[in-house]
């Protein structure tokens, strides 16, 4: 870290690494415990650390009951947002109380304890977050799974965490089309070994529901049974595990990332006002979905741990009714931070280049916007800057550490933004680059990015039920690290640069090239929208480049020699920024490019049919048919 200013970001992080028990200790302090922990941090196992090991809690208490107790109950918890409905609703901390006390009061009839396992199946609606809480309440172990998941990979989840039973809604609501879960979910549980005692559906009026007798139940008819006893919060230990969410494995089974109670709760509670500067009472809008780690993090037990207000959004970026959609309710809720993927940004620029939806709109109330889920390519980085006049900040991090790994925490210290990083380490996170051999590698050498064990709270503490491949996984590549699996290099003020997963490497004739510095050459163009790099097999040099551009709208390279043109360019800009060794001939021009429903683009997928090999499709695909258009182009060198 040498080079970085001694300030308070400086301090906190060396405190971190020098005394995590005092640092952690202090944060824990900001959660009202039944049993105050006296152990912070159990090492006794390793690498199996855990967090405030002989504390106890409930999660859903330190959410909602003592705000309520503590001068909230009047405050709005969470704004629903549903323009792919037309409906809006807010509720207030007390509303948002009862409803889950209730709901609660309901699972406990049907026989869910502590430590049973609750799926949940739904779209973006507040029952999704009264169902979760409500499951928190009761020390059940909640799943959630995105709503219109593939029956095959629903009933792999279902088989793996052994739910007693399921909370879905009838259906989900696309800009164009209805989804409709219910004929998923039945063939779901027709094809899991194991299965559910009940399933409680919310029927949506756009797409109602056929139930099964015997089986199904209908949620509003709960909700409005008047023998149903609120319930109260049941006593948890700190290491009793909150939730379970499955990530793709690359082969076969998913991974269940497991999510304890106690730690999380510090780590959430902490991050919001430290890192993201949003306190008690601010207006906080994380656009993403509850079925991804975003959405646990930062749409419901960060915001709701900390006192603020949340944003729950139904709709798009884009065609929601329009690329103005963001500015529309953030204008409407004075929203004074945002966070959400550059993808979203991409779509908006892509459809709205001169930003003229947002002349429209009051969105003064924006201090700061926060991207995160893939690379914030710079030239994104730079139009939503230069478009809102605000501070745009890239993190980094996955759906196994729960939080940041690196990130500019702007309510502990303002740090210079860098654009291509998501600036230096969190506290709590002691980042290395490492060769092959594990020997860490001076500043601005390329290696693999690991972190040092053990993590802080709220991060992964092993997979469900699952520790071996816990072990394999994460922590076997290098002695006392865990590996993030993704590839890139410390600067020399400490900031963090992360290039692509360690598979997204291209090795040109003994070179290693990360395609994200071609990729940042290539969307520097004007006319190019968004891009991919995949590295394809060559006799000659190993792997050859290849790139696939999407061009802005109205863009039109149709003309005699204009796409020649547009590829020469292209490559010019590669050689110039890049360097000649990059080599990059093959330029494609594509009308768009295979993502999954989170923004991440198909690299590997687009590479493995490029190579004429099988190509691995996951589950999470936001549209085969992209796929399926872009074959033949894949094929053709």
């Amino acid at each position: 870290m040498s080079g970085m200013t001694t300030g308070a970001y400086r301090e906190l992080h060396e405190r971190s690494s020098t005394d995590p028990a005092s640092f952690w200790g202090e944060a824990a302090e900001g959660i009202d415990w039944i049993t105050k922990p006296t152990t912070v941090l159990d090492d006794s196992k390793p690498p199996f650390y855990r967090w405030f090991a002989d504390g106890t809690l409930n999660t859903c208490y330190n959410a909602l009951d003592r705000h309520v107790a503590n001068g909230r109950a009047d405050q709005a918890a969470i704004h629903y947002e549903s323009p792919v409905t037309g409906t809006s609703r807010s509720y207030t901390y007390a509303e948002l109380l009862e409803h889950v006390a209730k709901c609660a009061g309901a699972l406990r009839n049907l026989g869910v304890t502590k430590g049973d396992r609750v799926v949940i199946y739904m779209p973006m609606i507040p029952e999704a977050v009264i169902a979760m809480l409500a499951c928190a309440r009761l020390g059940a172990i909640h799943s959630v799974v995105f709503g219109g998941f593939a029956p095959a990979e629903l009933a792999a989840r279902i088989d793996d965490a052994a739910p007693k039973l399921i909370i879905a809604g009838s259906c989900g609501i696309e800009p164009n089309r209805v989804v409709p879960y219910k004929p998923f979910l039945d063939q779901a549980i027709e094809r899991s070994e194991h299965k559910p005692e009940k399933c409680i559906m919310f029927q949506r009026e756009q797409g109602p529901a056929t139930l099964i007798e015997g089986r199904d139940l209908d949620w509003n008819d709960l909700m409005s049974d008047s023998t149903i006893e609120p319930a109260e919060c049941v006593e948890v230990a700190a290491t009793d595990p909150l939730y379970i969410l499955y990530t793709s494995g690359t082969t076969g089974k998913p991974k269940g990332i497991v999510r304890d109670n106690g730690g999380h709760a510090v780590a959430m509670h902490w991050s919001l006002p430290n890192l993201y500067g949003v306190g008690p009472g601010g207006v906080w809008w994380a656009a993403s979905d509850v079925g991804w780690v975003v959405g646990h993090s930062y749409i419901v037990y960060s915001p709701l741990l900390v006192g603020a207000t949340s944003i729950f959004f139904e709709g798009k970026p884009v065609g929601t009714p329009d690329a103005g959609a963001f500015w529309r309710v953030i204008e409407k809720h004075k929203v004074e931070a945002m966070f959400t993927a550059p993808t979203a940004f991409r779509a908006i620029k892509k459809e709205d280049p001169n930003a003229e939806h947002l002349k429209k709109y009051d969105v003064s109330s924006l201090k700061r916007l926060f991207l995160a889920g893939e690379r914030l390519d710079p030239d994104t980085y730079h139009w939503a800057h230069g478009t809102l006049g605000i501070p745009v900040i890239d993190n980094w991090w996955q759906t196994e550490t729960g939080w940041p790994i690196a990130t500019n925490p702007v309510g502990v210290e303002e740090l210079e933004v860098k654009p291509g990083s998501p600036s230096v380490p969190t506290p709590g996170y002691h980042v290395h680059v490492l060769d092959d051999l594990g020997n860490q590698l001076p500043a601005n050498s390329e290696g693999a990015i690991a972190i040092k064990l053990p993590m802080p709270p709220g991060t992964l503490p092993t997979l469900w039920q699952d520790d071996d491949r816990y072990v394999s996984s994460y922590l076997s590549a290098y002695e006392g690290y865990y590996l993030t699996g993704d590839g890139g290099f410390i600067d020399e003020d400490g900031y963090v640069y992360v290039m692509g997963r360690t598979d997204d490497v291209l090795n040109v004739a003994g070179h290693r090239l990360s395609t994200g510095s071609i990729e940042a050459a290539l969307s520097g163009h004007p006319k190019v929208a968004e891009c991919a790099v995949i590295g394809v097999h060559d006799d000659l040099k190993g792997q050859i480049p290849r790139a696939l551009v999407v061009l802005k709208s109205g863009v039109d390279v149709s003309g005699e020699g204009q796409t020649e043109q547009l590829r020469a360019e292209l490559v010019e800009r590669v050689r110039n920024e890049v360097g000649a060794v990059a080599a990059l001939k093959v330029v494609d021009v594509v009308v768009a490019l295979p993502k999954t429903r989170s923004g991440k683009i198909l690299r590997k997928t687009m590479r493995q049919i490029a190579d004429g090999q099988e190509a691995m499709v996951p589950s999470t695909i936001e549209d085969a048919s992209v796929l399926d258009k872009l074959r033949p182009v894949l094929e053709k060198h």
